[in-house]
């Protein structure tokens, strides 16, 4: 089409008839139509196309960090039920959980498994500390610290604060968890003590 419309207005500037104010009118919609054509066939540069991925505003960001915040409280207080009333956990949810071990996947929202998680979580308070974030039209990754204590499996209350990273991606107009890492190094380990843990020691040394 590009090509035909070049072609056309050759000949014709080449005639030996004055262009009157119709045909320049034609040939000025051609040149148009050509610059157009030309340019929806050249590829998007590396930041128009960066542009056209609009991270999620500012407020919808701070929302999700908010609700992030009231789930780990939920959960050290041992409320699964307002917990699980909160958080949406995608079908290819991935968890690598503070006590180590693979990776698991999936998770079990059935009411016996609730019940025990209640059971095991008690008494607990929890803020989250946002290190860092990264946010795209339809993934958001949380780097954060848990700072949190409670009650856990028969424990008496102490500290159980978290480096955690989760990921977000947006299903259905709304955020879904499809993964959370966490891990309870939060101050600093000495090499010898990263070294045993490295290799699967208990802390006594065994």
């Amino acid at each position: 089409m590009i090509e035909m419309g070049s072609g056309w207005h050759r000949r014709f500037v080449a005639g030996p008839t004055r262009m009157g104010d119709t045909e320049m009118s034609k040939s000025n919609c051609w040149k148009r139509l050509a610059l157009k054509a030309a340019l929806a066939m050249l590829p998007l540069s590396a930041s128009a196309a960066q542009e056209l991925t609009t991270a999620p505003p500012e407020q919808e960001l701070a929302e999700l960090v908010r609700k992030t915040e009231v789930q780990a409280l939920a959960f050290m207080r041992g409320d699964m039920d307002k917990w699980s009333g909160l958080v949406r956990i995608a079908k290819d949810f991935t968890l690598m959980q503070p006590f180590g071990g693979e990776a698991s996947r999936g998770f079990d929202m059935s009411p016996e498994r609730l019940a025990r998680l209640a059971s095991y979580f008690r008494n607990g308070d929890a803020r989250l500390e946002l290190v860092q974030s990264y946010a795209s039209d339809n993934m958001v990754v949380l780097a954060m610290i848990e700072r949190q204590h409670g009650e856990v499996g028969g424990l008496p209350n102490q500290e159980w604060s978290l480096r955690v990273t989760q990921v977000y991606r947006r299903q259905g107009g709304q955020w879904w968890l499809v993964h959370r890492h966490a891990d309870p190094l939060v101050r600093h380990v000495g090499l010898e003590t990263a070294a045993a843990l490295a290799r699967g020691a208990n802390p006594d040394g065994r």
